[in-house]
C-alpha cells in the first residue's frame, strides 16, 4: 500500500508561504530564516518558489530525489524546485500546454544553478534512446560554452550570468526532447574593455591563457601572464573554487559534443586572441600640417599579430583607427582621430567584436540543437535573466535591466491573476477583484512611444547638432517633470530643490521594487553603440569568413548609409517579443534569494533577504493568493488526510470523496464562513482553519499511535508466549532423547568392556602356547647348529696343517735351486756384469712403463687434460714431453674433422679470444655459445621478406638488438643486418630501414669492461651517414657482432681496420651534441637487469650488476 504524503508533514517552519500566520514581512523573512537554517533552501508561494541560495552543496540532487519528486503532485512532498520542473513538464506532456519557468534574482542568487536543476531534471525524467540522448546531451552541454563566453567572476557571484538567457525546449507527443532553441539578451559587452575593482572579464579569456596547450597559445601568438593584458584585471585574475584549466578542456569538449567543427573552434579561439591582442594597442598624437593632432600607434607588433590572426593587412586596420570616413548622400569627407577618439574605436571595436561572437555562438548552438522535424511540437521555455539591480552607481545597464523586470513583475501579476481567476471559475466559486499595484505606469514612463524614457533617448541620439547627456537630462525634466514615479534635482517640482541625496547629473524612478538612482552620464553614448563604419569594412576584408559573418554592414556592395538601430530600441524589441512569448504559455515562477554578500554558507543577513523580498514583489504575490482562499486541494487526499478526525469517515469512506469531506466538516464544526465546496477541490479561507486540522490530526494520530502501540505489545506478548510453550515441549522432548540415548550407550560400553577382557584372557593364553613351542624348535636348531660348527672348525684346523707342510717344503726347494744356479753361473760373471744388469733393469722398467701407459691413454678430447701418473721420479722429463706430443697429434686429428664452416667458426672464437679475454667481462659467458649468425632467419621469414630483398649482399648476421633513445634511455627494438659491405637497422614489426650505414663510414667501435650489452657503433666524421650521429645499441650477443666487425675489416683490403675501444666511460655524438656514457656497478630498479638511465643532457649512466 503506497504511503499518502503531504507538504504538511514534518514541516520545518511554513512550506508554503500562504499559509504563514500573521501574515507580515518580519514574519515572512522569519519563516525564510528558521528554513535556511535547517538546509531547506525552498519555500512555496502556492505555485511559486522560493529558491534561497545556499552556497554549500547539499545532497537534495541525486538520482533517488529525481524518482521521488517524479508523477507526483506538487504539494505531496517538500518544497523542491523539482516539483515545480515536473508539474510543468507532465502539465505539458499530458494536457498538451505549453510552459514556460521563468527564474529571477539579483545576481549570486543562483538563477544559472536552478536552470541547470530544471534542465537535468527534465532530462533526467523524459524518455531514453540514443537520438533522445544525444539532444539531451546537446542541450546540457549548451550550457557550459554559454557560461564560458557569457558568465563573468563579479563581487556579488563567482559566475555571474552577464546576459539573459531564455531558452525553449521542443518536445514530441510523448514527450521526448527534439531539440531547442535559444535566445540572448543584452550582453554586457562594456566588460570586455574595462571591470570593476574586484571583478573579472569574461571566463574564456582565462580559461584560453590557462588550459591551452603551448602549442595553441603559440599559434594564437599568445603568452600565459595575464598581466600582459591591458583588458584583463589582475586583482581578482584567479579565484578560489574555479580551475580555469580544467573548465578549459570541459568547454572544448562541450563544443565538439554541440556540433562545432574543427575549424570553426581555431577561429572562435583566434577572435578570443585578437580582442585581447586589441585591448594591447596605445596611441600617440602626431601633428599635422593643418594644425590637428592624428593618432598613431605606438607599438605596432600587437597590431600585426592581431592582423595576422583575423587575416587583415595591417595597413588598412591602422588607416581605420587614424581616420573616419562620413558618407552622406554622394559625398565622402575623411576626418583624422584624435587619440580619445582613437582608444574609443579600439574599445567600441572590441565590444562589438566580442558580443557579435556571442551571438554568433548563440546562432551556432540553434543550428546544432534545433528539431529537425517539422510536426507540431510542444514548447518549454527556461528564461535566466538579470534581476532587479540597485548599485550605488546605476548606468544605462542597470536602466535597461530594471525595465525588464517591470515587464516580467507586470506579467507576473496579470498571469497570477489570470491564473487565481480561472480556477475560481473553473471550480465554481465567485470570484472578488483583488487590489493590487499595477506597474503599468511605470513601464509606460519608460516605453511610451512619444514621452518615454527610451523614445526620448533615441530621439535626442538622432537630433542634429550636439548631443549631451545633459540636454537628454534636460528633455526628461520638461517632458516627465509632472510624472509620480520620476523624480529629478532640476525638476519642476520644488520639493526637490533642496534634496542633496538627489545629485543634478541624475535622475530617480519609483519602480516597483523600490526607488533607484540613475547616473545619466554615458546614457547618449550607451544607446548610440556606435562603431565607426572603417572599422566594419577593415573588418570584412578579413581573409576568415567568421568575420565576415559578424560585420556583414562592412561589405562595399551593399552600403547602408541609415543609421543603425540603438541600443534601447533593440533591447525594447526583444522585450516585447519575450513577452509575447510568454503569454502564449503557462507560467511557473522561481524567486531565487541570496542570503549574504560574503558567499558563504550558514550567514543570514536579515536586511539583505528583506531588500530582495520587497523587489521581487513577494509579499505583494502571498496577498493576491490570500484575496481569496489561502489553502485549497482537491477531495480525495484532503479526505485521506483528515479521515481519523471522524468516526463516519474513518477507515474507510464508502461514498463519494466531496460527501465525505462535507461529513467531515459538519462533525468538526467548522463554521461555513471558512470554506467552500469547489467542483474538484475543498476551498479554505483562513491558515487558521488549516492549522486547526492540522492540530486535531495530531492529536488523533497520537491516539491512533497509542492504539497501534498496545495492540501490538499484546500480540508480541502472546506470540512470545506460545513461543515460550512451543519451546518447552520441544526442549523436553529433546531431554528425554538425550537421557535414552546416554543410559544406551552406557550399556553398549559395559558389554564391549567386558568383550574386551574375555579376548584378551583367550590371546594371551594362546600365545604362552606358542611361545612354548617355539622355544623348543629353536633349542633343536641351536643344539645342531653347535654341532656342525665344531666339526667343521676340526675340519678346518687339519687342512691348515697339511698346507702348511707343504708350503714349507716349496720354499726349502726354491732356496736350494737358487744356491745351485748363483753357483754355476758364478763363473760366467766380468767386471761390466753390473752395468749390463742395469741396462737390462732400466729397460724392462720403460718396456713397463709403455705398456702401463698403453692401458691407462687419456680420451681423444683436445679439452681433457688428464694424465697418467709417472712411476719414477727419472722419467719426469720424457713423462711431459710424452703428454705434449700426445696433445698435439690429438689437436691435429681433431681437426682433420673440421669442415669448413666449422673451421670459420673456431677461427671467429679465436678472433673474439684474442680481442676480449681478460678485458670485457662478458666474455667467458660467450665462449660456450657458438656463433650462428642469422638468430632471425630473415632469409625464410616471409616477414622481412621485404628487407632480404633490399639487402645486396650475403648477410653475415642478423639479430634484435635495442637502439638506446638519448632523451630517456630506453630501448627501442631493431634488426641488425651485417654484411661485407654495411649495417642495416630496420623496425622489428614491419621491417621497415630505418638506418643502413657503409663499413667504410664506420671508425671504431666502444663498449665497456663490464658484463653489459652496450655497444657504441663511431661514425667517421664528415661522412654522409654520420648526419644522424653515432649509434648506441644493446644486444646480448655483443661479442659475436663486434668480433664479425672488426674481422670484415681486417679481412677487406680497400678499408682501414675497425678499432675496437674498451672503456667505462666513452663520448657518442648524437646529431650536434656529445653525450658521455658512464658505467657503473650497482642495483637497478628491476633488481637483476642492466638499467640506462638519463642524469642530465650531457650524461647516460648504464647500471651493470655487481657479480
Amino acid at each position: 500500500m503506497e504511503v499518502k504524503t503531504s507538504l504538511l508533514d514534518n514541516m520545518i517552519g511554513v512550506g508554503d508561504m500562504v499559509l504563514i500566520e500573521p501574515l507580515s514581512e518580519d514574519t515572512f523573512i522569519e519563516n525564510l530564516r528558521k528554513r535556511f537554517d535547517h538546509n531547506e533552501i525552498y519555500t512555496y508561494i502556492g505555485s511559486v518558489v522560493i529558491s534561497m541560495n545556499p552556497y554549500k552543496s547539499l545532497p537534495i540532487y541525486t538520482a533517488e530525489k529525481v524518482e521521488e519528486y517524479r508523477n507526483r503532485n506538487f504539494y505531496e512532498l517538500s518544497p523542491h524546485i523539482y516539483a515545480l520542473a515536473d508539474e510543468a513538464y507532465r502539465s505539458l506532456r499530458d494536457q498538451d500546454k505549453d510552459q514556460c519557468i521563468l527564474i529571477t534574482g539579483e545576481s549570486g542568487a543562483g538563477k544559472t544553478e536552478a536552470s541547470k536543476f530544471v534542465m537535468s531534471y527534465v532530462a533526467a525524467v523524459c524518455g531514453k534512446g540514443q537520438e533522445v540522448n544525444k539532444v539531451k546531451e546537446q542541450l546540457l552541454q549548451s550550457n557550459p560554452v554559454l557560461e564560458a563566453f557569457g558568465n563573468a567572476k563579479t563581487v556579488r557571484n563567482d559566475n555571474s550570468s552577464r546576459f539573459g538567457k531564455y531558452m525553449d525546449v521542443e518536445f514530441d507527443f510523448k514527450g521526448d526532447p527534439l531539440g531547442g532553441v535559444i535566445s540572448n539578451y543584452l550582453l554586457e559587452k562594456s566588460r570586455v574593455v574595462k571591470q570593476p575593482r574586484g571583478e573579472r572579464n569574461f571566463h574564456i579569456f582565462y580559461q584560453l591563457l590557462s588550459g591551452a596547450s603551448d602549442d595553441t597559445l603559440k599559434k594564437l601568438k599568445l603568452d600565459r601572464d595575464f598581466s600582459k593584458y591591458n583588458y584583463l584585471s589582475l586583482d581578482s585574475a584567479t579565484v578560489n573554487g574555479l580551475d580555469d584549466a580544467a573548465s578549459f578542456r570541459t568547454v572544448r569538449n562541450a563544443m565538439q559534443i554541440v556540433g562545432f567543427m574543427e575549424d570553426e573552434v581555431q577561429s572562435v579561439l583566434e577572435l578570443v586572441a585578437a580582442v585581447l591582442k586589441l585591448g594591447n594597442l596605445e596611441f600617440k598624437p602626431e601633428s599635422r600640417c593643418n594644425g590637428f593632432d592624428e593618432s598613431r600607434i605606438k607599438d605596432k607588433n600587437d597590431l600585426k599579430e592581431m592582423c595576422e590572426l583575423l587575416g587583415i593587412e595591417q595597413s588598412v586596420l591602422e588607416r581605420a583607427f587614424s581616420y573616419r570616413t562620413v558618407e552622406a548622400k554622394m559625398e565622402k569627407v575623411s576626418t583624422t582621430l584624435n587619440v580619445a577618439q582613437a582608444y574609443y574605436a579600439r574599445d567600441a571595436l572590441a565590444k562589438n567584436l566580442y558580443s557579435r561572437l556571442f551571438s554568433w555562438l548563440v546562432n551556432r548552438i540553434n543550428e546544432s540543437i534545433k528539431a529537425q522535424t517539422k510536426s507540431r511540437k510542444k514548447v518549454m521555455g527556461v528564461l535566466d535573466i538579470y534581476g532587479f539591480e540597485i548599485f550605488e552607481d546605476n548606468s544605462f545597464e542597470q536602466f535597461i535591466i530594471n525595465y525588464c523586470n517591470e515587464k516580467l513583475q507586470q506579467i507576473f501579476i496579470e498571469l497570477t491573476l489570470r491564473e487565481e481567476q480561472e480556477e475560481y471559475i473553473r471550480e465554481g466559486i465567485e470570484w472578488t477583484n483583488i487590489e493590487y499595484f499595477n506597474n503599468a505606469i511605470i513601464c509606460d514612463l519608460i516605453e511610451n512611444n512619444k514621452n518615454g524614457i527610451l523614445a526620448m533617448l533615441d530621439e535626442e541620439c538622432l537630433r542634429p547638432g550636439t548631443v549631451t547627456d545633459e540636454t537628454f537630462l534636460d528633455k526628461l525634466n520638461t517632458v516627465c517633470a509632472e510624472h509620480q514615479h520620476f523624480e529629478s534635482r532640476q525638476s519642476k517640482n520644488s520639493k526637490f530643490l533642496t534634496d542633496h541625496s538627489l545629485p543634478h547629473n541624475c535622475f530617480r524612478i519609483q519602480h516597483y521594487a523600490g526607488k533607484v538612482l540613475y547616473r545619466v552620464e554615458g546614457f547618449v553614448d550607451k544607446n548610440n553603440d556606435l562603431l565607426y563604419r572603417d572599422l566594419s569594412q577593415a573588418m570584412y576584408k578579413a581573409n576568415q569568413s567568421l568575420i565576415k559573418i559578424l560585420f556583414p554592414e562592412g561589405n562595399p556592395a551593399k552600403v547602408n548609409l541609415k543609421r543603425p538601430p540603438t541600443a534601447g530600441f533593440q533591447f525594447r524589441a526583444s522585450v516585447g517579443t519575450l513577452m509575447k512569448n510568454l503569454l502564449t504559455k503557462n507560467p511557473n515562477y522561481i524567486r531565487c534569494i541570496k542570503p549574504n554578500d560574503k558567499k558563504a554558507a550558514h550567514i543570514f543577513t536579515d536586511s539583505l533577504v528583506c531588500h530582495q523580498v520587497r523587489y521581487l514583489g513577494l509579499m505583494e504575490n502571498v496577498r493576491v493568493r490570500r484575496a481569496g482562499y489561502a489553502f485549497r486541494q482537491a477531495y480525495e487526499p484532503c479526505l485521506e488526510r483528515y479521515k481519523m478526525l471522524c468516526k463516519q469517515t474513518w477507515p474507510h469512506w464508502k461514498g463519494p470523496a466531496r460527501e465525505g469531506v462535507e461529513v467531515l466538516l459538519k462533525n468538526l464544526q467548522v463554521p461555513a464562513e471558512e470554506f467552500a465546496y469547489g467542483r474538484s477541490k475543498i476551498f479554505i479561507r483562513n491558515p487558521r482553519t488549516l492549522f486547526f486540522l492540522e492540530e486535531k490530526r495530531r492529536q488523533c494520530l497520537e491516539d491512533l499511535a497509542t492504539l497501534i502501540q498496545k495492540i501490538y505489545r499484546g500480540w508480541k506478548s502472546r506470540t512470545h508466549f506460545l513461543l515460550l510453550k512451543k519451546s518447552q515441549v520441544v526442549v523436553a522432548a529433546w531431554y528425554r532423547r538425550f537421557a535414552q540415548q546416554k543410559k544406551y550407550q552406557n550399556i553398549r560400553s559395559s558389554a564391549l568392556v567386558v568383550q574386551s577382557f574375555i579376548r584378551g584372557w583367550k590371546a594371551r593364553k594362546l600365545l604362552r602356547e606358542l611361545k612354548h613351542k617355539k622355544r623348543c624348535e629353536e633349542a633343536v636348531t641351536t643344539i645342531s647348529a653347535y654341532w656342525h660348527g665344531t666339526q667343521a672348525r676340526r675340519e678346518l684346523k687339519c687342512l691348515k696343517e697339511e698346507a702348511r707342510r707343504k708350503h714349507a717344503v716349496a720354499v726349502i726347494w726354491a732356496y736350494w735351486l737358487g744356491l745351485k744356479v748363483r753357483r754355476e753361473y758364478r763363473k760366467f760373471f766380468r767386471a761390466n756384469a753390473g752395468k749390463k744388469i742395469y741396462d737390462f733393469t732400466i729397460q724392462r722398467i720403460m718396456q713397463k712403463y709403455f705398456m702401463g701407459l698403453k692401458k691407462t691413454m687419456p680420451s681423444m678430447s683436445p679439452v681433457d687434460k688428464s694424465w697418467p701418473a709417472r712411476p719414477y721420479s727419472f722419467l719426469d722429463g720424457t713423462h711431459h714431453e710424452l703428454r705434449r706430443v700426445f696433445h698435439l697429434w690429438r689437436c691435429k686429428k681433431y681437426r682433420s674433422q673440421f669442415t669448413e664452416e666449422k673451421k670459420a667458426t673456431y677461427e671467429e672464437k679465436l678472433a673474439a679470444s684474442e680481442l676480449f679475454k681478460d678485458k670485457k667481462a662478458l666474455y667467458p659467458s660467450s665462449v660456450g655459445q657458438p656463433f650462428k649468425g642469422d638468430y632471425v632467419e630473415v632469409t625464410k621469414n616471409p616477414k622481412y621478406q621485404k628487407l632480404n630483398s633490399l639487402v645486396e649482399d650475403k648477410v653475415l648476421l642478423a639479430d634484435v638488438v635495442s637502439k638506446i633513445n638519448r632523451a630517456n634511455g630506453k630501448g627501442a627494438p631493431r634488426i641488425f643486418l651485417l654484411t661485407k659491405k654495411s649495417l642495416v637497422l630496420a623496425d622489428q614489426k614491419t621491417g621497415q630501414v630505418k638506418a643502413s650505414v657503409p663499413l667504410l663510414d664506420l671508425s671504431s667501435v666502444s663498449v665497456s669492461t663490464q658484463s653489459d650489452g652496450f655497444f657504441a657503433l663511431k661514425l667517421k666524421e664528415g661522412s654522409t651517414s654520420a648526419a644522424k650521429g653515432d649509434f648506441l645499441l644493446s644486444s646480448d650477443r655483443l661479442i659475436e657482432i663486434i668480433t664479425k666487425l672488426h674481422r670484415i675489416g681486417a679481412a677487406s683490403a680497400d678499408r682501414n681496420q675497425i678499432n675496437i675501444d674498451i672503456s667505462d666511460e666513452f663520448l657518442v655524438q648524437f646529431k650536434q651534441d656529445k653525450v658521455c656514457v658512464k658505467f657503473i656497478q650497482g642495483t637497478p630498479k628491476n633488481g637483476n637487469g642492466v638499467a640506462c638511465k638519463r642524469k642530465n643532457n650531457r650524461l647516460l649512466e648504464v647500471s651493470v650488476p655487481s657479480p
